[in-house]
């Protein structure tokens, strides 16, 4: 089986990738057409992924999507705040927030009412299988198009277009978003003026003379490698003597937030299920020394192990094992057909003169066993699980009441970023998600890990969107993009170390998961207290 970890670092791998370079990239070629690019690579991609059949090439595609992702977030944030007053910045980039949540309640809703239904999908041959599972990823793939047609009648952000020099651009848009305002307020007739416009600094014209001259390839070799050694100096003009300390500190309060926020959040549901399995186990039926003979199973076997058994002449018929383990048993002379199993397995078993056919009781099921004139005849092939597992609606609820939990600290952060302001909002909410941390040693139910999980994600996201407001906010705009880009790529490293540390102590610990969550939420909420405050400043 295709391990979820595995596929969750993969995409973080991506989103970290593609957020430093998509979002270097916007400071130099724009806003809407990078946003364009970082939105089209996840669709493709994200769709893609959906009809493949390989794990290999499927874990590439959710890779290349989740570097489109990436590349989408510190875009949409410079490109939203520059179109904002001072004012109302925070408040409205802090309900821009908000459409993270309803994403994340759209994919969770979208997986409890899909995944289970398993008669939505379709065969073609034996190789080829759509589960519920990939209509799922289909759907999800569907607002990521639906972003990309709604962002072709956009406007590319004014400030961008003064920084190139396009000034008439610029005033274009920023009359419109001007008119347009003024008709909301009942005052049309005003008139839109312009005192002042800032003159960029003008782009070396060696460049431009060796971009127009040449054959194509050595006119595009130039364009690309001019263009990187523009975002490369714009990454390193973030850790120049003005911005370094700025820099650095925004590097440990994303890191920190990172690693304790995707940490847990991996580690609630794994807790969960963990806690759910030694339930399971504790109702395991165990059967000794049976002996069953001329009978036809055809029927779920679930959570049992038969010890020293005898099966002679018996059917096992269109059948699913679950959990189930044959132990030092005889079969002799049975037909296991059109059999499907999960979990289920063979030791030190004799079977003799026994048919398999198209089942998945493939050979790593048979442990230290003899199969003495036993035929395998038409193997399944692929995934062919179709039973709903006992715990699937829990986990479903778990991640939707995760997502619709931040509601509240949405709504909070929302009407209060511009009267507390950002470090405020950034430390109290940081510090307030490492006490809850700590009454995580009381969780030791599937109900008190869910409360406290909601209550976690309703306090830490009020951080998260200060955070977004206030790295837009420490610098220029044609750097903006850039900046968040490597926090944000920063941000993901995190988010990768969090899910396999905190993975590995699922069932061995609580005590170690819950130490290193709050340590780096105090750590890193105190040393949010030292930023410089933003509330007040006009975007450079």
């Amino acid at each position: 089986c295709l391990s979820v970890s595995t596929l969750g670092l993969i995409v973080y791998l991506g989103m970290m990738v593609g957020a430093v370079m998509l979002g270097g990239l916007a400071d130099k070629l724009g806003r809407k057409k990078c946003l364009i690019i970082s939105l089209a690579i996840n669709a493709a991609f994200a769709f893609l992924s959906s009809f493949v059949q390989g794990y290999g090439f499927f874990l590439f595609c959710r890779l290349i999507s989740g570097l489109g992702i990436g590349g989408s977030l510190p875009i949409v944030f410079a490109y939203f705040s520059e179109f904002l007053s001072r004012e109302k910045r925070g408040e409205h980039l802090s309900w821009l927030c908000m459409f993270w949540m309803i994403g994340g309640i759209f994919a969770s809703a979208m997986a409890w009412s899909i995944i289970p239904h398993y008669g939505w999908g379709f065969s073609m041959g034996t190789k080829y299988h759509f589960h519920s599972w990939r209509v799922f990823v289909l759907v999800c793939s569907l607002p990521c198009i639906a972003s990309l047609v709604a962002l072709k009648f956009m406007p590319e952000s004014p400030r961008f277009l003064l920084e190139m020099g396009k000034h008439d651009e610029a005033w274009m848009i920023l009359k419109q978003v001007h008119d347009t305002n003024m008709r909301a307020k009942g005052e049309p007739e005003r008139v839109f003026t312009v005192s002042y416009i800032k003159t960029p600094k003008q782009v070396d014209e060696f460049i431009e003379i060796q971009s127009s001259t040449g054959t194509w390839y050595q006119r595009w070799l130039v364009r690309i490698m001019t263009t990187f050694k523009q975002v490369w100096d714009n990454v390193l003009y973030c850790l120049t003597a003005q911005y370094r300390m700025n820099t650095l500190m925004l590097a440990v309060v994303w890191f920190t937030m990172a690693l304790s926020y995707y940490g847990l959040i991996v580690w609630f549901p794994d807790m969960i299920r963990y806690l759910q399995e030694e339930a399971y186990e504790s109702r395991v039926k165990i059967f000794d020394e049976e002996e069953v003979s001329h009978f036809t199973f055809n029927f779920t076997l679930e959570n049992q192990i038969h010890r020293n058994g005898e099966y002679r002449n018996d059917k096992f018929i269109g059948m699913k094992f679950k959990e189930v383990r044959f132990e030092d048993s005889l079969f002799e002379e049975c037909r296991f057909e059109d059999v499907t199993s999960s979990e289920t397995f063979f030791e030190n078993c004799t079977i003799i003169s026994t048919v398999f056919y198209n089942t998945d009781l493939y050979e790593h099921k048979f442990i230290n066993c003899r199969l003495i004139n036993s035929t395998f005849l038409k193997e399944k092939e692929g995934c062919h699980l179709d039973f709903e597992e006992d715990n699937d609606f829990l986990i479903y609820l778990v991640s939707f009441l995760g997502s619709l939990s931040v509601l509240p600290g949405n709504i909070i952060s929302a009407l209060l970023m511009d009267k507390i302001g950002r470090i405020k909002m950034i430390g109290g909410s940081m510090l307030i998600s490492a006490v809850c941390c700590f009454f995580l040693f009381f969780g030791n139910s599937e109900s008190a890990m869910i409360g406290w999980q909601c209550l976690f994600c309703g306090a830490s996201i009020a951080a998260w969107n200060a955070l977004d407001v206030i790295t837009v906010e420490l610098y220029p705009t044609d750097k903006r993009a850039t900046a968040f880009g490597i926090l944000n790529g920063l941000c993901k490293f995190g988010a990768i170390l969090g899910n396999s540390i905190f993975a590995s102590f699922v069932g061995i610990t609580k005590v170690v998961p819950i130490l290193l969550a709050s340590s780096a939420l105090v750590g890193g909420g105190l040393l949010a207290l030292r930023l410089p405050e933003t509330r007040e400043q006009v975007l450079m």
